[in-house]
């Protein structure tokens, strides 16, 4: 059963909401131009400190990675599952060493334990990413919540199930404060279905799914090669 909730550290509050979550993902628009997670700090500090121009190397970079390079890597990985607990797969490991997790936890609170056995489809998401090449315009977080809210601020969301794109959905709804889950757009089926690769999902597991887009809430946009 996918869980509708994802790996961070907590306070009493988020607990009782979340269980486990963070609060804001690293990424702003700067002087209207879009910054696409190279800051790793908070919006504030992020709109205070980082600029454009110190991410032009790494951003480029990024823009050459494919869409098709990104699937390639994720579709790679299907079949991967999780432990008993909920967690152990490579994607916590990763996570856990990452400075993303150091800066979430001086962020938010908490303990690095925590991420062990955390819900991990956004933990998929950023490992993906940061394999393929293309961290600085996909982004890196393990909350869902302000991994969209992210591509919103940088003007990278749409309702089109591009491949490559990031999906996320909301089980209850179409909020962007209620997703529940993410993923990759494999492709777009043409009969108001998607086909994607999703971690914790299914039985915890990395799987090629099905999706019908009335649960989509919408699409965070990587800059790909085209």
């Amino acid at each position: 059963m996918v869980k509708n909730v994802f790996a961070g550290a907590v306070t009493s509050a988020r607990l009782s909401r979340f269980a486990v979550g963070m609060s804001v993902v690293a990424g702003v628009v700067l002087a209207g131009t879009p910054v696409f997670a190279a800051g790793h700090q908070t919006d504030a500090q992020s709109s205070r400190s980082n600029a454009v121009s110190s991410h032009a190397a790494p951003q480029t970079a990024a823009r050459q990675v494919t869409a098709q390079a990104v699937l390639k890597i994720a579709e790679s990985q299907i079949g991967v599952t999780e432990n008993a607990a909920g967690g152990g797969t490579l994607f916590h490991r990763w996570y856990m060493s990452s400075p993303r997790a150091a800066e979430t936890l001086a962020r938010d609170g908490g303990t690095l334990q925590l991420y062990a056995n955390a819900p991990w489809c956004a933990m998929f998401v950023s490992w993906v990413g940061a394999k393929a090449g293309a961290r600085t315009t996909m982004g890196w977080d393990a909350y869902t919540v302000t991994w969209a809210k992210w591509f919103k601020a940088n003007k990278r969301w749409g309702a089109l199930a591009k491949p490559g794109a990031v999906v996320f959905y909301d089980w209850n709804g179409k909020s962007v404060t209620g997703i529940d889950h993410m993923g990759l757009v494999k492709q777009d089926n043409g009969n108001g279905t998607i086909t994607t690769i999703e971690g914790n999902t299914g039985n915890g597991r990395v799987e090629q799914r099905i999706r019908p887009k009335s649960q989509v809430v919408g699409y965070g946009y990587p800059e790909y090669k085209a």
